[in-house]
Parts: C-alpha cells; structure tokens; sequence
C-alpha cells in the first residue's frame, strides 16, 4: 500500500506543501524511480536514502523490488536534499517496516549515509507554511530546531538521526520537542563597525544619514580617496531602530532561504549590512538562478545595502536596482520560475568624482581631463541618480578636526532622534512603513505645503529642473527633516534643507 509523507518546498519567500508518495512492488528486478520534477539533488537521494537505511538496520532498498516516489504537485519543480527523510520514512512505511501514523506530520531534512540527519535551508518558511495549513507537528534536523521553533502554534521536533526518529513514531522513545521562543522576542541594535563619535568633522554627511535612517531615504556619498565615506557608511547600523519581531521574522527567512542563517540561530535580531564588491554580477546582487534564489538586495531587507565605488559597477547591473528602489520589491523570472523577494533596504553608494578621485580636492591637482571626469560621472544613468534622494559632498578632514576636536554625538544619541521620528511615521500610516514608501494619495494627505514652502519649491523645480519623481521625493524628504524636529507641519526651512542634497542640473 502506498505511503504518504508531507513535506515543503520553497517558492521565493513562501512554503509550498509537498505530498512524498512511495509505492513499492515486491517481486522483479529492484529499481528506485522519483518523478514530480525532480532536479540533480533529488534524484541523488535515492543512494543516500538507501545508504541510511541499510545503516539504521532496516531491509536494504535493493531487496525491496520496485520502488517509485512521486513528488506532488507534480508541476512544481523540487530542488535540493530537503526530501531525503520523508522519502526514507516513506519507503520504511511502505514496506511496513514501521507502524506509525504520519497524519498532521512534516517532515524535512537531508541524510548522511549513517542515517544522521544534516541541516537544510528554508526551514523557518517551511514552519510557518505548517502552521498556515494547521499540521501540528514538525520534524526537522535538529541544528534547524531552533529555527522552526519561533513559529507558534506548531510542535517542533530536532531529528539528530533517522533510527531515533523511527523509534519515536513506532512509541519506543520519546523525542523532546522545541520550545517556542518568539514571545520572549528581545530587539536588538545593531554592533556597529564604527560609532558616529569616532567620525570626525563631516557634519554634513553625518546629517544626511541620519536623515537617511530616520526616513529610510538613499544617500549617495562623494568625495575625495579617504574622506570617510566607508567609515561613515558602516556608522549606519548603530543609529537605526531596532527591529520588530514582525521584521526579524522576514529577515530571517530570507537569510534561510539563501541558506545564509547562522548554525543554532532561531532569529536575525539585527539589522543587516551588506557590502557586495563591485564585481559582483547582477544575478548575486539581484537575485536569480535556475530556481530564483534572493540576492544582495533582498538580504539586505530592513537594513543596508552599501555599494562602495560606486561608478566601478558595471552600468548594466546598476541598472536592475531601478524597480527595488521605486518597488521595495524585486521580481525574478527564470524558466524553472518566477518569483517575487522583498528589498526594502537603504542603499548607500561611495563613489570618488572622477578616476583618481582629487577633482573636487582643494589641495591635490586632478589628473583626469575634462571628458574624462565626464565620462566617469555618466556611469551611473540619470534614472538611479534620480532614485537617490540625498546627494552629498564628502571633502577631506582637515587635519585639526582629527587631532583635537571634540567627538561629536554618539550613534545612541542620534538613534534616540531617529527613533522618535519612525515612531512618527509608525502612528501616522498605521503600519511599519517609513516616509520613503509614501505614495501619491500619501503625500496629498500628510505633506500639506503652506504657501511659502509651494513658493519655494516651485522655484527649485524652474531652477534645477526636477522631474515628477524628484519632487515628490524632495517633499518627503522635508517631511522626514519636520519629523526629526518633532513637527506635524512641514516649514519651508525643511524644504530648503530637503533642497541641498539635489543634484544641481550640470552634475546630473
């Protein structure tokens, strides 16, 4: 008689339930046969699977005659080794060898040839679709038990090998289940590579940024070689708020699913950071793959996403930040599928003014020549400067601001500013969402202009000549400034300031 096991798969950020069917016929010649598309790493489990069998003392795959294993749906396409455990309690099922009722049970893992079960990527998605479709029990490695064990409402079970998990089912011993952490949910702020403290002089930048963080804005940064525009983009973390549980948990799949979560990790509780080199092709820093597996950009989700020398990127790949930067969002279509990864991230850029990066330096000779510096400043296309709402200068530190200044504010100090200011944002649209995500309908709502600011602003639009999308990102802009300054009303000095970091037209 047929046996059926539940497992899941993975499609972009969600969970799909996947019915492992085994059905074997006694008697011929032995051959072992998975279809439902399968891909390499499935069809490969049959040596594992039947390996860990054998190990675990049960009748050897090769004298149990004909075995198929159907993956259903049979449209969906099935990847890696997560399907190893329930194949092998299937055909132990099938041939009888274990009596137990696998009703209302998941199964995920991959297997060892000595039948201990090893770790796999996706659980958290995995657990949570489980308890979406109410299956209320779980069974997955144990090094991704405390993974799993954040979802409530599921019993979750960490599997070290497939004979203890045998016994289990069958009532000879009891395994321990996970217990479930996420209410004890602590935030945490991010360990910054660098306090804001420790950054002398560039008063200017270190406003911008805070802006950036209090609003999540995109900054660019450009400067001479050395002006600290890298030790200044690693500062970011530490004055961002803390995140959410509601956030943690989408960062978390994410890092899951791309089989980045640390070993013995149940939940990101920091903000990200990523900083691709500028190497990087455009499906790592996009996302893709034969199955669409995230990128930079969307593990960078909540957090930061800083692309140092910026114009070193190639144009093309700069170019696929458009849509997540307008979207938060990125969608990734390959033959084998499409799928959709959240990437609301703020982006840092560093980039130097020209090829030896001294044309704005007031005490180095530039050695580029004009077309040269043109050239260099094209590399990045009108559209993603566009996109950029806070472009600023970064000059060299003079010497006395690093030898004996004062330290400025500390990054606890600005992120008690920022987080006031998102808190703001927080209670005006009902939900996590931060003044860089207002729409239209938004703006018209909560960015009323008296006359003065719509005087100024009008004029900005004549004299820089602004599309549609740089004003509506100017306006939000003054409207993250007025939260900072604990306003409702947006003055027209949150303009004006909103106004210095445009591009002017001849920079663009």
């Amino acid at each position: 008689m047929p046996a059926k096991i539940l497992s899941a798969a993975t499609i972009g950020l969600d969970g799909e339930v996947v019915e492992v069917e085994v059905d074997v016929l006694s008697g011929g010649l032995h051959s072992f046969t998975t279809v439902g598309l399968p891909d390499t790493a499935v069809k490969e489990s049959r040596d594992r699977v039947g390996a860990a069998i054998k190990n675990t003392g049960m009748k050897p795959v090769h004298q149990c005659g004909r075995i198929t294993v159907n993956l259903a749906p049979a449209d969906l396409p099935k990847s890696g080794p997560v399907y190893d455990l329930p194949i092998a309690l299937g055909i132990v099922a099938a041939t009888q060898q274990c009596q137990a009722d696998f009703t209302g049970k998941m199964f995920l893992g991959e297997l060892a040839l000595d039948g201990s079960v090893r770790s796999v990527s996706g659980v958290l998605p995995m657990a949570l679709l489980a308890n979406e479709r109410g299956i209320a029990e779980i069974y997955v490695p144990a090094v991704n038990a405390q993974e799993a064990g954040v979802v409530e409402g599921v019993t979750v079970y960490g599997v070290t090998h497939l004979g203890a998990l045998l016994r289990h089912l069958s009532g000879e011993e009891v395994l321990t289940p996970v217990r479930h952490d996420a209410p004890a949910y602590t935030p945490a702020v991010a360990d910054a590579l660098v306090d804001m403290a420790d950054v002398r002089g560039q008063t200017q930048a270190k406003r911008a940024l805070e802006i950036a963080a209090a609003g999540g804005h995109n900054v660019l940064m450009s400067g001479t070689p050395g002006s600290g525009k890298t030790l200044m983009a690693k500062a970011l973390p530490g004055i961002l708020p803390a995140l959410t549980l509601d956030e943690s948990l989408e960062v978390t799949k994410i890092f899951s699913i791309a089989g980045l979560l640390p070993k013995d990790t149940a939940l990101i509780t920091t903000r990200p950071f990523r900083t691709p080199h500028h190497s990087a092709s455009a499906v790592s820093l996009i996302g893709g793959g034969a199955l669409p597996r995230p990128g930079e950009i969307s593990l960078a989700h909540h957090g930061v996403l800083f692309l140092d020398e910026f114009a070193e990127f190639p144009r093309a790949v700069l170019e696929n930040l458009r849509q997540p930067l307008e979207d938060a969002c990125v969608t990734v279509t390959r033959s084998r599928g499409r799928a959709t990864f959240p990437a609301d991230f703020v982006l840092v850029a560093a980039m130097n003014p020209c090829p030896c990066g001294y044309a704005t330096d007031p005490e180095r000779t530039c050695k580029c020549t004009q077309q040269q510096r043109i050239r260099y400043q094209q590399k990045i296309s009108g559209p993603i400067l566009d996109r950029i709402d806070l472009h600023v200068d970064v000059p060299r530190v003079k010497i006395h601001e690093l030898e004996g200044a004062a330290k400025g504010e500390t990054s606890a100090t600005i992120r008690a500013r920022v987080t006031a200011a998102r808190q703001m944002q927080h209670a005006r649209f009902g939900a996590a969402r931060t003044n860089s995500s207002m729409r239209v309908a938004d703006i018209e709502k909560y960015c009323v202009l008296d006359e003065e600011s719509q005087k100024l602003l009008r004029s900005a639009i004549a004299s820089l000549q602004l599309s549609a999308r740089a004003y509506h990102r100017v306006i939000k802009l003054a409207r993250t400034i007025a939260d900072l300054a604990g306003s409702e009303e947006i003055a027209a000095s949150h303009i004006a300031e909103a106004l210095q970091y445009r591009l002017r037209e001849h920079e663009v």
